[in-house]
């Protein structure tokens, strides 16, 4: 008889761990700058020093993606653990007392020499778009050996953002992390995170998804990325044959869950004066994995995406300014449905 294996967390988060500089500028600064709008750009120390020189930050905040995920599925109520790798520097520390006091448990070891903690700047502009210019820095030392065995199996979900693939040893932490969650009969979720994460590992990602992914995340441009530019709906066909949940999302637009021949279109919810994008997509992603540790039907799992993303846009940085758990509930009520 197979030992049962206690669950401790909903869902445990695997990317990097950066402290977000955020400040507002004007589509000017981007083009003199030649600098991309609306994607994530990776920079090295001397080019991330640059643009910080220039900019007059509005604040600085514990960010990552696949953090920005759990630090919103704990305010929704659940229990979530983080594996990623800073500097035991200024800014390590700082990112290591947020996700704590955000409540996410946060065990792997700090370096304590080489690269200093990751960070990247979040440059928005008058439209609320964002462009991320990041410097890894720590994060390229995260190694297969932090990926905890204890952490993946006492865990539901092991949710990998796509952005860990950018590094040496990305590939074999996203490997390990799959087969023990699989080993152990759990789920493992993949977020495609950028555009710029796909180009040219288009076949490398789709095998990865195919072997290994049961949730995949993505948005409309991402997905037509790894499928090389085909129409939406024509990719939508194609990624139900490699993973058995896809949630797509469209900004405005909404999300589409794909499941099997099943197809479920969800609203987005109204927004008045959007002013940062920034962790829209790792907001819906933790409403969504957390509906799912839930047991809530996939479409009501978007819903809750859609609501933890609507609040996000609506001030700037990436975490929760509000108590998610209250928010879902009460707008799941209004929509007469089961808190």
């Amino acid at each position: 008889m197979k030992k049962e294996i206690t669950t401790y967390y909903d869902v445990v988060g695997i990317g990097n761990a950066i402290v977000d500089v955020m400040a507002k500028v004007g589509d000017r600064f981007l083009q003199e700058r030649d600098l991309p709008k609306g994607q994530m750009q990776l920079l090295d120390a001397a080019e991330a020093g640059r643009i910080y020189a220039d900019v007059v930050p509005e604040r600085e905040v514990s960010g990552g993606s696949a953090a920005n995920t759990v630090a919103a599925i704990a305010s929704l109520g659940g229990a979530p653990a983080f594996i990623g790798k800073v500097h035991d520097d200024e800014l390590g520390q700082e990112f290591t007392r947020d996700i704590g006091a955000a409540g996410v448990d946060f065990f792997t070891s700090p370096l304590n020499q080489g690269p200093m903690t990751g960070r990247s700047i979040v440059l928005v502009t008058p439209d609320a778009m964002r462009s991320m210019f990041t410097y890894l820095g720590a994060n390229r030392y995260l190694s297969v050996e932090d990926v905890d065995e204890n952490i993946i199996k006492a865990s539901l979900i092991t949710y990998i953002e796509g952005y860990i693939l950018d590094y040496e040893h990305g590939w074999d932490i996203a490997q390990k992390a799959a087969e023990i969650a699989h080993n152990y009969e759990r789920q493992v979720a993949f977020s495609l995170s950028d555009v710029n994460c796909i180009k040219g590992k288009e076949e490398a990602i789709l095998e990865f998804i195919k072997s290994n992914v049961d949730v995949l995340f993505a948005n409309d441009a991402e997905l037509r990325a790894l499928f090389k530019g085909q129409d939406f709906y024509e990719c939508l066909d194609l990624i139900k044959h490699d993973v058995e949940i896809g949630a797509i999302t469209r900004g405005a637009k909404g999300s589409v869950v794909v499941n099997g021949r099943s197809k479920i279109f969800v609203e987005a919810e109204e927004v008045k004066g959007a002013v940062d994008t920034t962790g829209a997509g790792d907001l819906y992603a933790a409403g969504f994995l957390y509906g799912m540790t839930q047991g809530r039907s996939l479409g009501t799992c978007a819903i809750i995406g859609s609501i933890a993303a609507a609040e996000i846009i609506t001030h700037y940085g990436a975490r929760p300014e509000v108590s998610l758990r209250g928010l879902v509930r009460n707008k799941l009520l209004s929509y007469g449905k089961k808190p």
